[in-house]
């Protein structure tokens, strides 16, 4: 095994980055290919050892294969996805029409990953002044989880177009428990060399020169 403290390798860093660049949200191109039970509890492990604060670990995973309870799911997003349709007007709303935004009954595997604000780990360390990092924490398992998928060739999908208190209720959470994300999880037959929303053209990537700051908010430009 690997001290901890050995120095990642070229070839290691490299996969890092090439997962983070290759990382995609996945709608479309699922297969029908099983995710084996092995897979699956690799990426859910790697999720389980995300960063939280106070190491309250504040999460819980929902695995749902049943074709019944996804229909169910479907159903409540095609309800929320007509009504976030109205949103958009004109050539956006014909664009907005064709974009497929969930892949629910198509990914062999769906996923809820769920935030307890209750949990009793950590003993509220790092909460005191900032409540909301519990759901920051949970954020963080769920992008563990989505680069692990990508090592392991398993496409991700977040399907954020939901009555998530229609949700709570079809998956049985608890009232005090807040669903963070719906995911969608296979294996697909391609990976887009782009995000789909930017190879559709629906949103471009903001230059990362404008979005930094130094010292203070508004300060861009070379850091002398």
């Amino acid at each position: 095994m690997i001290p901890f403290s050995e120095p990642f390798s070229e070839d290691e860093r490299k996969g890092i980055y090439r997962a983070i660049y290759e990382r995609r949200d996945v709608r479309s191109h699922f297969l029908a290919q099983p995710v084996p039970d092995d897979v699956l509890m690799r990426i859910l492990d790697a999720a389980h050892h995300a960063p939280s604060v106070g190491f309250m670990q504040p999460w819980d995973f929902i695995v749902i294969r049943d074709p019944a309870v996804r229909r169910a799911v479907f159903e409540n997003f095609t309800r929320a996805n007509a009504g976030a349709a109205e949103s958009y007007a004109g050539d956006q709303r014909k664009q907005y029409d064709a974009l497929k935004l969930a892949g629910i009954l198509e990914a062999p595997v769906n996923l809820c990953i769920t935030c307890d604000h209750a949990r009793h780990k950590g003993a509220g360390l790092g909460r005191k002044t900032s409540p909301m990092t519990d759901l920051y924490s949970t954020v963080c398992a769920v992008q563990n989880l989505w680069l692990a998928a990508r090592a392991e060739s398993l496409g991700v999908g977040w399907v954020s177009i939901l009555d998530f208190d229609e949700l709570k209720q079809t998956l049985e959470i608890p009232e005090p428990i807040t669903a963070v994300a719906y995911l969608c999880i296979g294996y697909v037959s391609e990976f887009l060399a782009r995000p789909e929303l930017e190879e559709k053209g629906w949103e471009t990537r903001e230059a990362l020169a404008n979005l930094i700051h130094f010292e203070r908010w508004g300060a861009q430009g070379d850091r002398k």
